[in-house]
């Protein structure tokens, strides 16, 4: 008999805020058990173990970056919808960082229909703020990736507490904001 007050839904928060706090690898059964005041094996009645905890983690995550994308950009077009997304993302990166880690190491099947949901979310409101770009049809996977390459390293690092130089980290965000802006307009003749 499960545990009154658990189920799959919260052993997965509860997942989510431990990675945010230690880490997706301190994210054992047993760190969680304890978090949840529960024996180990008694996780086992609610996710099927490591793997489909991590899977979990990374579906919420991208729900959760999907939301705030789609938040963001809501009305905006352009640079400022560019800008918008940008700070979304390194915003979600940097607050979440064990939970965003395992949207980059799933463990399950990456076809997966809630992870793919989700992600379609996240790949529609990228769509969104391209649009406003006029790219070729062949150059939106491109850009796509590069997008999300650009805003998540960016927020990683920061995450991570990777940029030691004395220059200011805010003038550097818009700085990558800027040069991305100009690329997709140069790339799209705008």
């Amino acid at each position: 008999m499960p545990r009154a007050g658990l189920d799959p839904d919260k052993v997965t928060a509860a997942a989510a805020a431990l990675a945010d706090e230690v880490g997706l690898p301190g994210v054992t059964m047993g760190a969680l058990a304890e978090r949840l005041s529960v024996k180990a094996p008694s996780l086992y009645k609610h996710v099927a173990g490591q793997a489909e905890l991590q899977q979990r983690i990374a579906v919420l995550a991208v729900v959760e970056l999907g939301d705030e994308l789609r938040d963001a950009i809501q009305g905006r077009s352009g640079r400022d919808a560019l800008t918008a997304a940008a700070s979304a993302v390194r915003r979600f990166v940097v607050e979440h960082p064990g939970r965003y880690a395992a949207t980059i190491r799933i463990t399950g099947d990456p076809h997966d229909e809630p992870l793919a949901a989700a992600g379609a979310r996240v790949l529609e409101s990228l769509a969104a703020v391209l649009a406003a770009y006029d790219l070729q049809p062949g150059d939106t996977v491109h850009a796509l990736r590069m997008l999300r390459s650009v805003f998540t390293g960016f927020a990683t690092l920061e995450a991570a507490g990777g940029f030691q130089l004395d220059t200011d980290v805010e003038e550097s965000f818009a700085w990558l904001v800027d040069f991305c802006d100009r690329g997709l307009r140069a790339r799209s003749g705008q």
